[in-house]
């Protein structure tokens, strides 16, 4: 069975590749990129941090970003 802390990391590495791709949108991805951007340092935050309560908020959150 895997775990939060072997899935967290994951997401976060998906939504930085997901990011790259809004970023090469220009204007057409920026809101989308802006969203992203602002998930990924509450998830880094929380990771930092050890809150385990934000960390599951936040990971299924990055989960539904495509």
């Amino acid at each position: 069975m895997r775990t939060l802390g072997d899935v967290y990391p994951e997401e976060q590495a998906r939504l930085r590749e997901l990011l790259v791709q809004y970023d090469r949108l220009g204007n057409l991805g920026a809101f989308a990129a802006a969203h992203i951007r602002g998930l990924l340092k509450r998830a880094d935050e929380a990771a930092i941090q050890q809150d385990l309560t934000a960390m599951i908020r936040i990971f299924k959150e990055m989960r539904n970003c495509n």
